[in-house]
């Protein structure tokens, strides 16, 4: 195991979806031969636990402490050859992950936290991470970690306006290589509504332009696509969103990028990769795109 090269980190906060994080970070990190860093931050020491007492335990109350090792000790369970490490921070843990994310190579945290978010689709600490964070951030979505029946399915690239030098396109190969499964490249299109009542001599060819556009968008972007990609291209027509929502059905992974915008806001999540951090039927990998 390479240990100078930027490790993979995983967000717990003893929940059952970040443990799932877990398994799924320390794949990741074998897959790159990087280390794995557990990391769990709350300006609050102590908590009630969930996850880390048995199904048939009363809850109890669980140090921070025992929050990481127990952590620790499922990703070197899973990976016996992974190098782990693992923190505890005294701080919010939006904050933390955040900082955590610009010497790590990917992010990777549960879709929903304790207490009040349980409730919330996506919860809150992930949402603002993958919002805010200036690496890949993962997030697990389901109830499982990549690992069962959608092991190997295809990694679905949302294909946006960046072409071939999109981070997001480098990172959803570099996954579909590493996983060895193939890459299903997806772009949406959709005809504007005033060119859909065109002169009935005309009909249809309002709509062939814009999917021959798309088309095109799509070539340009998977230009450098390596060979040894299994690579299939699709242009559908609907909202981005919907379209990308279906592909994850039988996805192992989805990838989406999000423009960068400079100032204290930092990475501002769009429309899109907003809807399918709450709604995708597999992980969500969030890219950021710089301007």
């Amino acid at each position: 195991m390479r240990t100078d090269e930027r490790p993979v980190v995983v967000g717990v906060d003893g929940s059952a979806p970040s443990l799932r994080a877990v398994d799924r970070a320390a794949d990741e990190a074998v897959l790159r031969r990087v280390p794995l860093r557990v990391v769990y931050a709350s300006l609050w020491e102590r908590y009630e636990g969930t996850a880390l007492v048995g199904d048939h335990k009363p809850a109890e109350e669980v140090r921070a402490d025992d929050i990481v090792a127990v952590a620790a000790r499922r990703a070197r369970e899973r990976r016996p050859e992974l190098a782990v490490s693992a923190e505890v921070v005294a701080e919010e843990p939006e904050y933390v992950l955040v900082r955590e994310g610009r010497g790590a190579c990917v992010l990777v945290l549960g879709a929903r936290g304790r207490g009040s978010v349980r409730e919330m689709l996506l919860g809150s600490v992930s949402l603002a991470v993958a919002a805010h964070a200036h690496c890949p951030v993962i997030v697990v979505r389901g109830d499982g970690d990549g690992s069962g029946a959608q092991a190997h399915g295809p990694v679905v690239l949302g294909v946006g306006a960046h072409g071939k030098d999109a981070a997001a396109v480098r990172f959803a190969v570099a996954e579909a290589r590493l996983h060895r499964v193939p890459l299903d490249a997806v772009r949406a299109w959709r005809c504007p509504a005033r060119q859909s009542v065109a002169h009935p001599l005309l009909s249809g060819e309002p709509a062939r332009l814009h999917e021959e556009r798309a088309a095109e968008a799509l070539e340009e972007a998977l230009a450098d696509v390596p060979a040894d990609v299994g690579l299939r291209r699709r242009t559908v027509e609907g909202p981005a969103r919907d379209v990308l929502l279906d592909a994850s059905r039988d996805a192992g992974l989805l990838v989406v990028g999000a423009r960068r915008t400079h100032g204290n806001l930092g990475l501002q999540l769009g429309r899109v990769a907003h809807g399918v951090l709450h709604r995708a039927a597999c992980a969500v990998a969030v890219v950021p795109e710089p301007e």
